[in-house]
């Protein structure tokens, strides 16, 4: 009996280890799968987070392009791609597959055969939907309407983002493009700065039910996403979209085999407008034939152009003689004889200020070899920037190719042939020129925001590219090339504006022959050109031009097509940038019979009337005050007789009736009193926003119409000083 009471004693002992020992490995287990949340190498963790746990991507935005003035160029918009479902058992599936193909496929790109094949193919395939094809896709919402109209069961659509250039062929070259989807950016400032637009998405994760609905309480976990950046560019649209048209006409007009043009900034070195042809639209890349912006990634001989910078530099040095005589026609350097450009004929014996005039290459064969010197020369060959590229912040500018200092070769590059540089490059050292002295880097990105930091990571900032003239030898120059527009002899006469004096040097430029050496010969082989600059006194602006090989009549010039292009977008550029031809003339006339503004302030509203009045000025009083506090123009500016002269003072200010008012008074009075100015059109002002009598609030807008006098029929011109010409008769003679 104890022997069995022990046998029970010792298998209950025993079944109590076991159990002890099974609780020791289960609770360790427990432990272990707490701990590191594994079961045969399965996260745990992770399987529940996936079953009851959702992540969804925030979508971030491609950064967009303005312009200067902050209008779109390229932007990310929401498109529609269109699909079709087929699947019998879902109710709204394609019932008519024949008569849905019908009317459809005139929408979508394709024939209606081919839809209905697809529609057949998806039935066959047993596919619960398909694609429509490449017609279908990035779709834009009044394509997305017009489809939804026809009313045709089992055609639904889904939105994605797309690229989006709204202004289709402007400034192409300079923009570049996207992927549709903006997968990948293959060209332009969309390539140069994909780093700066690029988002970054983010994510919003969230707990759920069985049933996929989000969990009440729960807190969500968002990772914010990030925006690409967006580029505000020194681009004008006014000026663009003037010299698009402008390319555009002569483009059909003349068939050329390419052509660039760019307007610049002449004080800052900003681009405010640059085009190429063959051009292309963003949003039509399949169809691109010319992926070179010819304004920066092009070189070639510049030709005559090169003239105005082989005087000035001749001129910096105090070795030209204008009033020196030479023979034109041949001059013959070692074993190469340099003609002149009407097949070595030349004019006789000339002054070297008319063989300028003529655009003679016998003239600056001789200044740059005989009175430069080859040294002296390249020296300001490079210090006018024709050795580097420019640096402007555009993709693939190209590389100038400078000729070897040698006798021969500095004869021919100082009439524009040997040397090769690229229209940027002219542009900029023309800055020099039109900016007394001073040489501008053109650059084309004003700034970029980040909306993330809400503040800009990029502003830029007008950068000097050196002085290789002084003040005077600059005005000296624009002096003789104002006479290349204006004298009889002159081969810049098609491009005389009126109006507007400008100062410029027209070249045709010979093109290397790509089968040998040599260049290519034949009537219109060459690269027609003009550089040119407005007002001459003070130029603001800068317009080069370049035309290749257009398809003249006998009796053109290649002159034509140029000015085509100069004169419209140089007018329209100075009237943008609020210089209207009227303006231009008005500022000379003041230079040339002005007197200077007395000081005002501190002073009796009776009292400065009355002496305004007797010098025959005429006062406007803005405030209801009794002593002048602020006046424009500022004392010691200059005035003319009949000229406005604006006094503040204390009280509420109401705007005066403009009616008749020239753009540069009215510019005047915005300025003094803070007003935001918009024009339309241009001569004298016709219509007014502000009512007279309104008050004038700081930072208020005012918005005036103008037109000219002989619109109107009125002859309320005032103070413009100047006399309309007549342009004179085309000079038909080719360089």
């Amino acid at each position: 009996m104890a022997q069995k009471r022990k046998n029970i004693i010792k298998r209950a002992l025993m079944l109590l280890t076991l159990v002890f020992l099974f609780f020791l490995v289960f609770a360790g287990r427990v432990v272990y799968v707490q701990v590191t949340k594994e079961v045969n190498g399965q996260d745990l963790q992770a399987m529940a987070e996936s079953r009851w746990t959702t992540t969804q991507t925030l979508h971030g935005e491609r950064g967009s392009i303005y312009d200067r003035e902050g209008q779109a160029l390229a932007e990310e918009v929401q498109s529609y791609t269109a699909f079709a479902v087929l699947d019998k058992e879902y109710e709204g599936h394609v019932e008519n597959p024949e008569e849905t193909a019908e009317k459809l496929a005139p929408f979508i790109g394709l024939d209606a055969a081919e839809l209905q094949e697809m529609f057949q193919t998806g039935l066959e395939e047993d596919k619960f939907q398909i694609e429509l094809g490449s017609g279908s896709k990035y779709l834009s919402l009044s394509q997305k309407q017009e489809i939804e109209e026809l009313g045709l069961k089992g055609i639904y659509f889904r939105t994605e983002p797309k690229r989006y250039y709204p202004n289709q062929k402007f400034a192409s070259h300079v923009l570049g493009y996207t992927e549709r989807d903006m997968s990948e950016a293959k060209m332009g400032l969309e390539l140069e700065l994909n780093k700066e637009l690029s988002p970054a998405d983010g994510s919003l994760t969230y707990r759920r039910n069985r049933q996929g609905i989000p969990l009440w309480n729960v807190n969500e976990q968002i990772d914010e996403p990030k925006n690409g950046e967006d580029v505000y560019l020194t681009i004008d649209s006014n000026i663009q979209t003037a010299l698009e048209q402008a390319m555009t006409e002569v483009e059909e007009q003349y068939n050329p085999n390419k052509m660039t043009a760019i307007v610049a900034n002449a004080e800052t070195g900003e681009i405010l407008g640059m085009g190429n042809r063959p051009s292309f639209n963003p949003n039509e890349y399949e169809s691109i034939t010319n992926y070179t912006n010819y304004a920066v990634s092009d070189r070639f001989e510049p030709g005559s152009t090169m003239k105005m910078f082989t005087l000035a530099a001749a001129l910096e040095e105090e070795v030209y003689n204008g009033s020196g005589e030479y023979e034109s026609g041949t001059y013959d350097v070692g074993s190469r004889t340099i003609g002149d450009h009407n097949n070595s004929r030349g004019w006789g014996r000339i002054t070297y200020d008319e063989g300028f005039i003529r655009s003679s290459n016998v003239a600056f064969a001789k200044v740059a070899l005989e009175q430069l010197g080859p040294k002296r020369f390249f020296q300001y060959m490079k210090k006018f920037g024709f050795s580097e590229p420019t640096g402007i912040d555009l993709p693939n500018e190209a590389d100038s190719i400078l000729a070897e200092a040698n006798e021969l070769n500095t004869a021919i590059t100082g009439f524009g042939q040997s040397s090769a540089v690229t229209p940027i490059q002219l542009i900029q050292a023309a800055t020099a020129v039109a900016n007394d002295g001073k040489m501008m880097k053109p650059y084309i990105v004003d700034k970029i925001y980040s909306g993330t930091e809400e503040q800009y990571s990029y502003e830029a900032v007008p950068e000097s590219s050196g002085s290789p003239i002084s003040e005077e030898t600059a005005a000296l120059t624009r002096e003789k090339m104002e006479q290349v527009v204006t004298s009889e002899d002159g081969t810049g006469q098609p491009f005389q504006i009126e109006g507007i004096d400008v100062a410029g040097k027209t070249g045709t430029a010979q093109i290397n022959d790509p089968n040998g050496p040599g260049y290519l010969s034949g009537e219109d082989q060459n690269i027609f050109s003009f550089i040119g600059m407005a007002p001459v006194e003070d130029p603001s602006i800068i317009v080069y031009v370049a035309v290749d090989r257009p398809e003249l009549e006998e009796t053109e010039a290649g002159s034509a097509p140029v000015s085509q292009i100069f004169n419209p977008v140089m007018k329209q550029s100075l009237s943008y940038l609020n210089l209207s031809p009227d303006d231009v003339a008005e500022e000379q006339v003041y230079e040339e019979e002005g007197m200077e503004a007395e000081d005002y302030r501190g002073k009796q509203v009776e009292e400065a009337v009355t002496k305004l009045e007797e010098n025959g000025l005429k006062p406007i009083i803005l405030g209801a005050g009794n002593t002048i506090e602020a006046q424009y123009p500022a004392a010691g500016e200059p005035l003319i007789i009949g000229e406005k002269v604006f006094l503040r003072t204390k009280g509420n200010i109401e705007m005066p009736d403009v009616t008749g008012w020239s753009l540069r008074d009215v510019k005047r009075l915005s300025t003094f009193t803070d007003l935001k100015l918009d024009h339309l059109g241009s001569g004298y002002v016709t219509k007014q926003s502000l009512e007279p009598g309104a008050a004038i609030h700081e930072e208020g807008y005012l918005t005036v119409e103008l037109k000219r006098s002989e619109e109107t029929g009125s002859a309320n011109r005032e103070n413009t000083g100047g006399e309309e010409g007549e342009q004179t008769q085309e000079h038909q003679q080719r360089e």
